[in-house]
């Protein structure tokens, strides 16, 4: 098919917005799947996805599509997630399309993660068809909605479409408005030059790459190079997503489909690769899009020891699939050998750790997440610190410095005053606010990253009652007053337990943790002191009780002072086992600490 005929373009959104639903009824309209295959969220093919309601992968489809004109066009459609933990699925969608299909839903408006994603989109040039959904809702508010389009995205109001997902209504002409306002692909090269934009590992045939042919064209037998690591492969099979794989002939000019070459390992293939042919290398690479780096760090280790070169295979696969999560290997003196592993997010974390139970079978625990801290050390040096661990020695820091991130939150206006208060209480502070509409207001924020990993959006959703929605994005670092807190059992500090905290809050938490730990820990035959400190010095203090064994009960009758030798007999034994006695903490009392954490 000529590139006149093709169009590629994603579909952006703010999570629950419509997305995936209203891929399924293009999905309809075009025939691409039939009626009998039809179910809901049908691009969202993980058993995650359709559990939780929400998209985690961005899938491609190409769908043949008859114009009201009665030219056919293929259509490459990528539904892409809305969640901003998954805010990278998007920027790679994004650099293989020429379009973008903005769902607003009419009930609740633009909302933070819609104005992020059209922010990446205009970066990458991208044409933008902007479309209010959910329009059959009592509660839509079609003209409000308009209206905050048009002036928080600066797109013009007279373009928006409105539409139902549920219903249909509107999809054709959102199909028509692609066909218009999108430009074709066009080609600047004769040599092939495809963008790498996601892979898959399959047990039968090696690593299947997803691509996007910007010049030349892909067929079965060629030779082809990626560019960043200089490797030739031979082409066994190429074909297009229909939403399941489908063979093809060609990839040509436009065309967004998946490759199979004799790529054997994980490690060969990069997100955001270029791929050219190996006989007439292209000159340059494409542009790709950029590289992120992960802001949530947590050591995994599996439960059974026995398990690590498994974990391993599968983190190296999972890695293929999903570019923005890193791993590295590392050993804990409580926890045996794991990985260290960088996350975009909690919910990022969250999903990862799910996959692994699931689709390897894999037993793990997590580590308390935390964040790449900057130490400024006496001799001037630098060293970033992702793990306690590894923070030096108090006398060498000059100064610590924290991430920051700045976030953007939309809340409606009688929630403002209990929004400011949240704020303050994870050390942020609010920089500018505007109103969204006449019930809606956006605050602007900067806070450290490390408070609101783990409750942050949360405690939003619960003040606001569901309402509230956020996004955020890296704003550098800043100096912060932070200090290494250690959990000690019997003297000996836990490493899996260490962390580093705001002075202000070590206390708090230190008290949290040995509460925690007196609960898991099995009584000794002598008294176990759990103890938070801050280097030398201890801030709280939890006691588990010795088991009371009755030396005595064989005693009766007869002198006291019988009784007397034997209590002092067992109080030497006591002191003496407390001096050389070792507290072995059970791997369930790490895995209720760390889950509760």
């Amino acid at each position: 098919m000529d590139t006149a005929h093709i169009r590629n373009f994603c579909i952006i959104a703010h999570i629950d917005h419509g997305k995936t639903t209203l891929s399924d009824r293009l999905l309809e309209l075009t025939g691409t799947v039939e009626k009998r295959e039809m179910r809901e969220q049908v691009l969202d093919s993980m058993d995650l996805e359709r559990e939780r309601g929400i998209t985690i992968k961005a899938h491609p489809v190409t769908m043949r599509y008859r114009a009201r004109s009665g030219e056919e066009y293929r259509l490459n459609l990528i539904d892409t997630p809305g969640h901003v933990d998954f805010a990278y699925e998007v920027s790679r969608s994004l650099a293989a399309c020429e379009g973008a299909v903005l769902v607003v839903d009419a009930a609740q408006g633009v909302e933070a993660q819609t104005v992020a994603n059209v922010q990446m989109a205009m970066r990458q040039g991208l044409v933008i068809v902007p479309v209010i959904n959910k329009i059959d809702l009592p509660s839509a508010n079609v003209e409000d909605t308009r209206r905050q389009i048009e002036e928080m995205l600066a797109l013009p109001g007279e373009s928006v479409l409105h539409a139902s997902a549920k219903t249909g209504v509107g999809v054709r002409e959102i199909l028509e408005a692609v066909l218009e306002r999108v430009p074709p692909p066009r080609s600047s090269e004769e040599t092939l030059r495809a963008l790498v934009f996601d892979s898959v590992f399959d047990t039968y045939r090696g690593v299947v790459t997803y691509v996007r042919v910007f010049d030349g064209e892909i067929v079965p037998g060629m030779l082809v190079q990626l560019m960043s690591t200089g490797q030739s492969y031979e082409v066994k099979e190429v074909g297009v997503f229909s939403p399941k794989p489908v063979r093809q002939e060609r990839l040509g000019v436009g065309e967004v489909g998946y490759v199979i070459a004799n790529i054997k390992t994980t490690g060969e293939v990069r997100i955001g690769d270029t791929m050219t042919d190996a006989r007439k290398p292209a000159g340059a690479p494409l542009p790709g899009f950029q590289r992120v780096r992960p802001m949530v760090f947590s050591g995994l280790y599996p439960i059974d020891s026995a398990d690590y070169e498994a974990l391993k295979a599968a983190l190296g696969k999972l890695h293929l699939n999903d570019a923005a999560f890193e791993y590295q290997a590392e050993s804990s003196a409580a926890l045996g050998f794991g990985f260290r592993c960088g996350f975009l997010g909690l919910l990022h974390m969250e999903i990862v750790m799910e996959r692994l139970r699931r689709q390897w079978g894999m037993n793990i625990i997590a580590t308390y997440p935390s964040v790449i801290y900057r130490v400024l050390k006496t001799d001037g040096s630098v060293v970033e610190v992702d793990n306690p661990l590894y923070l030096p020695d108090p006398s060498q820091i000059e100064a610590i410095e924290e991430p920051y991130v700045r976030a953007h939150i939309i809340c409606p206006n009688e929630n403002i005053g209990d929004m400011l208060g949240l704020v303050m209480e994870k050390r942020g502070t609010v920089t500018k606010t505007d109103s969204v509409d006449t019930r809606r207001v956006m605050l602007t924020a900067d806070l450290p990253l490390n408070e609101i990993l783990v409750d942050f959006h949360d405690k939003i959703k619960s003040i606001t009652r569901g309402y509230g929605s956020m996004e955020y994005e890296p704003c550098g670092y800043r100096e912060g007053d932070l200090v290494k807190l250690d959990i000690l059992v019997n003297g000996e500090p836990v490493d899996a337990f260490s962390c580093i905290v705001h002075r202000s809050k070590a206390e708090a938490r230190g008290r949290a943790l040995a509460q925690k730990l007196k609960e898991v820990i099995p009584q000794q035959l002598f008294q176990v002191a759990i103890q938070a400190a801050i280097g030398s010095r201890i801030i709280a203090r939890e006691t588990v009780r010795a088991l009371a064994k009755n030396v005595t009960a064989k005693c009766y009758g007869g002198d006291i002072t019988r009784k007397r030798k034997l209590w002092e007999k067992q109080k030497e034994g006591k002191k003496r086992m407390k001096a050389i006695g070792k507290v072995n903490i059970p791997q369930e009392a790490f895995i209720t600490v760390l889950r509760t954490g």
